[in-house]
């Protein structure tokens, strides 16, 4: 079925103040069952978990219903569900996890793909752990990141591969399942960075072969939470960094500090709101969430398909990345014009887009266009419409 997109809008209070919100790619609105939910923990009252009180367990059952719902999110086990304040910190905190068993001459494998919290953390624990670093590379005429390289690249002393489930600027999806594969008949680990896939369509993390699966919530409609899923009895082999004092419990040992538990509240009303994206979809959570967001990739593409060709039909702007399979997110420059320029000539008319290289750090450095501004990013999510798309392509068009 397809996204009803008039009804999907009248649930977000902020987009009727007239802006087309085509940043999504860099955080999207929330619905008002989100904003909701929030206040409703608030209202309820909360306290810290572990109490005799009614509060702290009302605080215990919004975690344990944010682990469910993200694990329904991705495919995976409540009980493997990290959650923290963002992806970036849970990846430097299993990275430090991992690393402490690498030993000097033990090697992990990164993309040039990747947003940079999927390539730093790695580079500085290998750095630390004497390991060595190789690296994949993106084919820069398509934008692919050819799977095949990886039997080059991956070997007896490879102990990790971290990859993109989706680029955040070219919208590239390459095919994890069998980098994966690659990895794991060497007997490495993959770790998957989902933050944007997550957001633009259905995720089986199990069918990926992902062994860690990260993810942030407000990509997809929620607060600021990020998540890493990954097999329980997995993160049971991992001796983080942690106060004496905390749980020593899966998933728990990895969560430093007190948990934002109105926050987390959100994040069960955001997933709740994606299996809702399709009204006719049926049967549990994990269900109608694979459902709605197959529905809302679909509309999704079928909408960028109008703004990619308007934007390749004007001589005056330059697109980047032409993968096979892609997530509806659009990278550009117009000749002549300064990306930030661009982005603050599109917002005087009352479009939001990115601009800069949107932390595709390695990526805008091979395609050398870092050191001028990177580029423009505009991408399309489940509420954006046909008059968002538009006003864009009017805006690019003027400036030529």
């Amino acid at each position: 079925m397809s996204v009803d997109v008039g009804r999907v809008r009248a649930l977000y209070p902020a987009l009727g103040d007239g802006y087309a919100y085509l940043d999504g790619a860099a955080g999207t609105q929330v619905p008002a069952a989100v904003v909701e939910a929030i206040a409703g923990a608030y209202r309820a009252g909360l306290g810290n978990v572990g109490g005799a009180f009614p509060a702290s367990g009302r605080s215990e059952a919004i975690v344990a219903e944010a682990r469910r719902a993200v694990a329904d999110l991705v495919g995976g086990e409540p009980e493997g569900v990290v959650l923290g304040p963002n992806m970036t910190t849970l990846t430097y905190r299993l990275a430090g996890a991992l690393a402490a068993g690498w030993a000097e001459g033990d090697e992990v494998v990164v993309s040039t793909l990747d947003h940079d919290a999927n390539v730093r953390p790695w580079v500085q624990a290998a750095a630390r752990a004497g390991a060595v670093v190789r690296w994949a590379e993106v084919d820069l005429a398509t934008g692919e990141l050819p799977a095949g390289q990886y039997e080059g690249l991956v070997g007896e002393r490879t102990r990790l591969v971290a990859v993109s489930a989706a680029s955040n600027v070219l919208g590239t999806r390459p095919d994890v399942a069998a980098i994966s594969a690659t990895a794991h008949a060497a007997g490495a680990l993959t770790y998957v960075d989902g933050v944007h896939a997550a957001a633009h369509g259905p995720v089986d993390a199990a069918a990926l072969g992902a062994d860690f699966y990260a993810t942030s919530a407000y990509k997809w409609s929620g607060p600021h939470v990020g998540a890493v899923v990954a097999d329980p009895a997995l993160l049971e082999r991992l001796r983080p960094d942690k106060l004496a004092s905390s749980s020593d419990q899966v998933p728990e040992r990895f969560e430093q500090g007190t948990s934002p538990f109105a926050d987390l509240a959100g994040v069960a009303a955001a997933v709740d709101h994606l299996a809702s994206l399709d009204p006719a979809a049926t049967g549990g959570r994990r269900l109608r969430v694979l459902a709605s967001m197959g529905a809302a990739e679909a509309y999704e593409l079928e909408l960028f398909g109008v703004l990619l060709d308007g934007l390749d039909a004007m001589g005056h702007v330059t697109t980047y990345g032409k993968a096979a399979r892609r997530t509806a997110t659009a990278y550009f420059t117009v000749a002549g014009h300064d990306p930030r320029r661009v982005a603050e000539h599109l917002a005087a008319r009352r479009v939001n887009v990115w601009n800069g290289h949107n932390y595709a750090w390695e990526l805008t450095g091979a395609l050398a266009i870092r050191d001028s501004g990177s580029a423009v990013r505009a991408g399309l999510v489940h509420y954006n419409d046909r008059s968002d798309v538009d006003r864009l392509l009017e805006g690019v068009a003027a400036l030529g």
